[in-house]
C-alpha cells in the first residue's frame, strides 16, 4: 500500500470510527501504518475567506460577530442562502463530507476495509435513495431554490477556498455538493434520533433470559406520574401509546436510550430468520439470528439521545411575555454538531442552530417566535420476517411469490479490491441480509418527506397558525416541539409520522416481530423510496398536542398516562421530566414570575432524583449491618449530608456515581454475562432502583448486601484511580475531535464538569452525550444559548473551542436578532 493511501485510510478511519462502530483494535491496526504529516498539510493554517465572491444569485454579505457566528443579509433569499451554503462550506467542510460518506457508503474508498461494514449497512438501507426520493417531491416547491442555492454555496466555497487540514492530511478533494446531498443530511439526524432495533433486541434477552425476566426488568410501562400532558393539559388530541405502552428508557438507561436492553448505537440486536416455519412465530425464528441482530445493533442511533425543552406562558415571566426553553443532548464532540448562523431577508430576520448541510435554522428564533424539539422516542421502525423458497430469490407475499428487488452496487475500498453488495427491497422496505439471516425493515425516513419544508416555513412563520399549518408537513423524525409567539400563544405538538399497525384488522402494538408473508403490520399509505400518502399514519389533529399550555416540559419521557393511539416504548426514564416540572410546579402555584436567570439556573440543575430514591436505603444498610470499616461508615455519612446535587467539587457525587454504575453491575453482571449479554443490554436506571427486594435478582445476596458490596467496590476504584471529588472523574475528555487520540492538539483540553446522565444539566461522561446546545428565547424580545465548543471546524480558528469553557461552567451569551461584526465576504453578482 502506497504511503498516500495508508495515510487517507488511517486519517479518514479514526476520524469517523467514533460514529461508524469502527472498533479499537481496527483503528489501532491502521495507525500503525501512519506516516508522518507532510509540511503541505499545514497550508491550511493560512485559510481565510475571499473579501469578494462572485455568485450567480446576486449580491449578499456576511458580517463574522465576536462569537465567529456568520449574519448573512440580503434583499435575495436565495443570495442570502448560497452564501449561507458558503459559510458552511468554509467553516464545516470536512463534517459536511464525512457525514455524506457515512450515510452514501462511501467511508471504505478513505478508509479501506476497516469501514467497510458501516458502508455495507448503509448502502443496503439506500438513504440515499430515500433522499433523493425526498428531494424529487420537493423540487416543484417555494423552498426549493434556497436548497439548490444552498448547494451551489457550499460547492463555491469548496472550489474557491482552501480546503481545511483534514483534506490535506488525506490527499484528497470533495465532490460537489447537492440537494440530494441536504436531504440525507436529513436522512442522518432522523436515523440517528429514530433507527432503533427495539423489538429484535426484546427477542434476543427473552431467548438468553427468560420472558419473566424481559417483563421485570424491561417493562412498557415505568409506574411514574410526570409524563408530558399531565392532567389539566390542554391536549386537543389523541395521546401516544396503546395497552400500557410507556416509558421505557431512552436518554436515562445504564447504557442506551432503550428500556428493552441495549442503548442505542451499541450492542442492540436485530435479527431475522431465514423463513417463518411451521410451528414457528417470527419471534422463535428471529432467535436463530443473533449475528445479524448483534451487527445491525452497530447502526443506531447513539447511546444516550435525548433532550429537554419547556415553554412557560407570560402569566409566569417577569416580561409578561413566554419563553422557550432547549437543549438537546446528542453526541458532544469537536465540532460541536450544531452550527449557529443568522439570516436577514425581506421574508424573515431569523436566528439559531442548523446542522452543517442543512440550510435553514432548526431551533431558534425569529422577530415573531421560538421554537426547539426533544425526541420523542416513538417506534417508527418495523422489521418483518418473511418465507423465502429454497432460491432464496423470492419470499411469499399475501399468497403469492415474489421476486425480491436486487441491485448489486460496488463499495470501492482504498488499498483494496472494490466489494460487491446486494440491495434487497421487498415491498415494505430494504431487507438486510447477514450470514444466512435476512429481516425486512419498515423505517418511516425512507420515503419521501417533507420536513424540510417545514422547517423552511416555521423559520418564515408569524404566529402559532402558520406553525401549524407547518408542522403538518413534518414528516419525520418524530419530535416533541415547543413554541411561542410574541403575542403570548404558547405551543407542543408531537410531530413527525407515526404508523399504525393492525393484524387480522386489529390494531396492534409495534413493540414485535412481524409476520411480512402475511402482510402483518404493514403501514398503509407507505411507499418506500417513493411518495408516501400517509393514509395508515395517526392523523395530524390526533397526535399529542397542548395549545397555550401554562407550563409544559419534555424530556423524553412518556407522552401521557391514558394514551389511545400507540406510541412506542422507547421513552426516558422520568427523573429529567420530573425535576423541570417539581421546579415548574413551584413557580406556577407560587406566582412569582420567572426572570432568565431562573430558566438558566433550571437548565443547569444539577440535583440528580435517583440519588433521591436510592441513597437513603444505601445509608441505612450501611447503619444496619454495623460494619467496622470506616471507609464504608464515612462514605455514607458523606452520602447522608448530601443535597443530591451533581456538583464538580462534591466529594459525594462522586461516591454515588461510582456507586450507582457498581450497584447496576452487581445486579445484572452475574445473569448477563452467563447469557452472553454484555452491559449494553442492562435495564435502565428507573428499574435498578426501584427493583424490589424480593426480586430474583437478590435470591443469593440480599439487596441491601448487595448496596454494601457495591460501596465497598466503589471504594476501592476511588483509591485506585486517585480520584477526589465528581470532576475527577466527570472530565469532558470523553468529548473529542474525531481523529483526536493520535492528534490530541485538535482537542479541547479536558475541564472537571458538573451533572450526570439523569440530571437536566446532562452529562454523560461515558458516552460523550450532553446538551449540544443551551437556548433560552422570549419571543419579540431576547434570547440566549451556548455551544459545547466553537462555531468553527478549523482547527486554526479563534472560534474552534472559544465557547466551550463557558458551556462547562454554565454560562451563556446573547444572541440577538440584530446583525453584528464587520462585513467579512461580499457576494457579487457573477457567474460561478
Amino acid at each position: 500500500m502506497s504511503e498516500r493511501i495508508s495515510r487517507r485510510a488511517v486519517l479518514a478511519t479514526v476520524l469517523v470510527g467514533g460514529v461508524v462502530g469502527l472498533t479499537a483494535t481496527d483503528a489501532r491496526t491502521l495507525l500503525d501504518r501512519f506516516a508522518p504529516l507532510s509540511g503541505d498539510a499545514w497550508r491550511a493554517a493560512d485559510r481565510r475567506l475571499s473579501e469578494r465572491v462572485e455568485s450567480p444569485y446576486g449580491p449578499a454579505a456576511v458580517r463574522r460577530d465576536d462569537d465567529g457566528v456568520p449574519h448573512v443579509e440580503s434583499d435575495d433569499e436565495a443570495a442570502a442562502y448560497f452564501a449561507v451554503g458558503y459559510v458552511h462550506g468554509f467553516d464545516r467542510l470536512f463534517q459536511l463530507d464525512v457525514q455524506r460518506r457515512q450515510m452514501r457508503g462511501e467511508l471504505s474508498e478513505l478508509a479501506g476495509s476497516a469501514t467497510l461494514e458501516s458502508d455495507e449497512f448503509h448502502v443496503r438501507m439506500d438513504f440515499v435513495g430515500a433522499a433523493e426520493a425526498t428531494w424529487a417531491g420537493l423540487e416543484d416547491t417555494d423552498h426549493a431554490p434556497l436548497v439548490e442555492a444552498y448547494a451551489d454555496g457550499v460547492t463555491a466555497a469548496m472550489e474557491n477556498e482552501r480546503l481545511p487540514l483534514e483534506f490535506e492530511l488525506l490527499g484528497y478533494e470533495p465532490d460537489p455538493w447537492t440537494p440530494t446531498d441536504a436531504m440525507l443530511m436529513a436522512k442522518q439526524i432522523a436515523w440517528n434520533l429514530t433507527g432503533d432495533f427495539g423489538e429484535l433486541r426484546r427477542a434476543k434477552i427473552a431467548d438468553e433470559l427468560g420472558d419473566d425476566v424481559v417483563e421485570e426488568l424491561f417493562p412498557p410501562f415505568l409506574d411514574h406520574g410526570s409524563p408530558i400532558l399531565r392532567e389539566g393539559d390542554d391536549a386537543l388530541g389523541e395521546v401516544g401509546g396503546a395497552s400500557g405502552d410507556g416509558d421505557d428508557t431512552d436518554g436515562d438507561s445504564v447504557d442506551g436510550d432503550n428500556g428493552t436492553g441495549g442503548g442505542n448505537g451499541t450492542d442492540d440486536d436485530s435479527a431475522g430468520g431465514e423463513a417463518v416455519r411451521d410451528g414457528e412465530s417470527p419471534a422463535d425464528d428471529l432467535r436463530d439470528g443473533a449475528a445479524l441482530a448483534d451487527w445491525l445493533s452497530r447502526f443506531e442511533s447513539p447511546t444516550g439521545v435525548g433532550s429537554n425543552s419547556w415553554v412557560v406562558s407570560g402569566e409566569y415571566t417577569e416580561s409578561g411575555r413566554p419563553l422557550v426553553a432547549n437543549d438537546p443532548h446528542l453526541l458532544l464532540m469537536t465540532p460541536p454538531v450544531w452550527y449557529e448562523q443568522h439570516v436577514v431577508t425581506p421574508e424573515a430576520n431569523v436566528r439559531g442552530f442548523t446542522f452543517p448541510g442543512v440550510p435553514f435554522v432548526v431551533i431558534g428564533a425569529n422577530e415573531r417566535g421560538a421554537w426547539g424539539f426533544t425526541n420523542v422516542g416513538a417506534d417508527v421502525l418495523d422489521c418483518y420476517e418473511y418465507e423465502v423458497d429454497e432460491t432464496g430469490d423470492r419470499y411469499r407475499y399475501r399468497g403469492e411469490w415474489r421476486e425480491f428487488d436486487r441491485e448489486e452496487r460496488e463499495i470501492d475500498v482504498a488499498g483494496a479490491e472494490s466489494e460487491t453488495v446486494a440491495v434487497t427491497k421487498s415491498v415494505h422496505g430494504p431487507v438486510i441480509e447477514r450470514e444466512g439471516r435476512r429481516v425486512g425493515v419498515a423505517w418511516t425516513g425512507l420515503t419521501a418527506t417533507r420536513t424540510s419544508e417545514a422547517i423552511y416555513d416555521i423559520c418564515r412563520s408569524e404566529g402559532l397558525d402558520d406553525v401549524l399549518d407547518a408542522l403538518e408537513r413534518f414528516d419525520e423524525p418524530t419530535q416533541n416541539f415547543v413554541y411561542a409567539d410574541a403575542d403570548g400563544r404558547t405551543l407542543y405538538y408531537a410531530t413527525g409520522r407515526i404508523p399504525i399497525r393492525t393484524v387480522d384488522g386489529e390494531v396492534v402494538d409495534g413493540d414485535r416481530i412481524f409476520d411480512g408473508s402475511t402482510g402483518e403490520g404493514e403501514w398503509e399509505g407507505f411507499t418506500p423510496y417513493g411518495t408516501s400518502s400517509w393514509d395508515g399514519f395517526v392523523p395530524f389533529e390526533e397526535k399529542p398536542h397542548a395549545i397555550d399550555p401554562d407550563a409544559l416540559a419534555t424530556a423524553n419521557q412518556r407522552l401521557a398516562d391514558e394514551p389511545d393511539h400507540y406510541i412506542g416504548t422507547r421513552f426516558a426514564s422520568p427523573y429529567r421530566g420530573a425535576r423541570i416540572y417539581e421546579v415548574l410546579d413551584e413557580v406556577v402555584e407560587g406566582g412569582d414570575p420567572t426572570d432568565f436567570a431562573f430558566h438558566e439556573a433550571l437548565q443547569t440543575d444539577v440535583r440528580d432524583r435517583r440519588a433521591e430514591r436510592v441513597v437513603p436505603d444505601l445509608v441505612t444498610a450501611v447503619d444496619a449491618h454495623g460494619d467496622d470499616d470506616e471507609r464504608l461508615v464515612d462514605a455514607a455519612e458523606t452520602l447522608d449530608e448530601w443535597a443530591y446535587e451533581m456538583e464538580r467539587d462534591s466529594r459525594a457525587a462522586l461516591l454515588f456515581a461510582r456507586w450507582f454504575d457498581r450497584f447496576v453491575e452487581a445486579i445484572c453482571e452475574p445473569a448477563f454475562e452467563d447469557a452472553g449479554l454484555d452491559e449494553s443490554y442492562y435495564p435502565n436506571d428507573w428499574v435498578v432502583a426501584t427493583l424490589s427486594g424480593d426480586s430474583a435478582f437478590f435470591a443469593d445476596r440480599s439487596r441491601e448486601e448487595t448496596m454494601i458490596a457495591a460501596l465497598e467496590d466503589t471504594l476501592d476504584e476511588l483509591d485506585e484511580e486517585g480520584w477526589e471529588t465528581h470532576g475527577d472523574y466527570n472530565t469532558t475528555a470523553p468529548i473529542e475531535h474525531p481523529f483526536g487520540a493520535e492528534a490530541p492538539f485538535l482537542n479541547l483540553s479536558a475541564r472537571p464538569a458538573d451533572g450526570s446522565r439523569t440530571t437536566v444539566n446532562n452529562y454523560r461522561v461515558e458516552s460523550a452525550v450532553g446538551a449540544s446546545i443551551r437556548f433560552l428565547a422570549v419571543p419579540g424580545d431576547e434570547n440566549r444559548a451556548i455551544l459545547p465548543g466553537g462555531n468553527s471546524g478549523d482547527y486554526f480558528s479563534p472560534h474552534y473551542g472559544d465557547q466551550f469553557q463557558r458551556w462547562v461552567d454554565s454560562e451563556y451569551r446573547s444572541i440577538p436578532l440584530e446583525v453584528d461584526g464587520d462585513v467579512i465576504v461580499e457576494f457579487r453578482e457573477g457567474s460561478e
